[in-house]
């Protein structure tokens, strides 16, 4: 029998707790379900009136994954959702983690956790900025975190504050709070920084995807700042062969990067983390921090 929990009044059936979710290091489906209870309220802050796509795991990074943009079905009825309109499908909705019961419902989906750079009831309009800095092998995120400190003097010459954290896989995501702006006009802006990046770093920078560009070198991908694109949220966990997280960083880490394995946060990094730093992407969530588009 599928065991009920009770989470802040909400029963919610947790199945295949002991399912192994991660093989490489034994991490299960009842450990990924602790891990997001531990780090919910700041997950729950960046995720905030957010709608969500999920990649879906279930079997492990190993099995069958898909993303999904719509609610699952058997969404409880007490989930929110949001109207989230696409071209395809005018009457889209997708759902919002809103609380610690959707949260855990989620979870026990076995989810990465996605968002837009916009929230509920305002698409094509950020109060973000984002940049995904992706190595080409050889490049690793090494590289990366030298592409990111020339962004982050960039960014500020203009007024804005970046806050870096690790992708989860094998790069950096910048993130940037904005006053509302038109998402059109972000991703323009995003684009011109990325090629003037690529401009004063021939050897380090690509703007553009095309492969054969990017041996070697850090792609600056601009285009997730587009409206109908969403990124890796904060803390959420990632579809990799171990548990990695995609953890917010101190630039303080960045500078002393000097090996990849320097920037690798497993689920058990994270508490200690918290404990000791805070949530270090806790300025996203203050809109005092936002900074006006150039």
């Amino acid at each position: 029998m599928t065991p009920i929990t009770m989470v802040e009044g909400r029963r919610i059936a947790l199945s295949n707790l002991d399912k192994v979710i991660y093989p490489e290091t034994g991490f299960t489906k009842g450990e990924v379900l602790h891990y997001y209870a531990t780090v919910a309220q700041p997950l729950l802050a960046h995720v905030h009136n957010r709608p969500v796509s999920f990649l879906r795991y279930p079997d492990g990074p190993d099995g069958q994954l898909f993303f999904t943009k719509n609610p699952p079905p058997g969404t409880p009825e007490w989930v929110r959702t949001s109207p989230v309109p696409r071209s395809e499908d005018p009457s889209a909705e997708q759902v919002v983690i809103a609380d610690m019961p959707t949260l855990m419902w989620a979870a026990n989906l076995v989810v990465e956790f996605h968002v837009h750079q916009w929230t509920a009831g305002s698409p094509a309009v950020a109060d973000r900025l984002i940049l995904d800095l992706d190595p080409g092998p050889p490049a690793t995120v090494v590289e990366c975190c030298a592409a990111a400190l020339w962004l982050r003097d960039r960014l500020a010459a203009d007024g804005l504050h970046a806050y870096p954290k690790t992708s989860g896989a094998k790069g950096l995501h910048l993130s940037a709070p904005l006053e509302p702006t038109a998402s059109a006009r972000v991703s323009a802006y995003a684009k011109r920084l990325a090629q003037e990046a690529e401009r004063d770093l021939p050897e380090l920078v690509v703007h553009r995807m095309a492969k054969a560009l990017r041996p070697g070198k850090v792609f600056v991908d601009h285009s997730q700042n587009a409206a109908a694109k969403t990124t890796a949220a904060p803390y959420t966990l990632r579809a990799r062969a171990r548990q990695t997280v995609s953890a917010p960083l101190s630039w303080a880490e960045v500078e002393a990067c000097a090996h990849p394995s320097d920037l690798v946060f497993l689920a058990d990094d994270i508490a200690p983390r918290l404990a000791r730093d805070g949530d270090l992407f806790a300025p996203l969530t203050d809109p005092g921090q936002a900074g006006a588009l150039p």
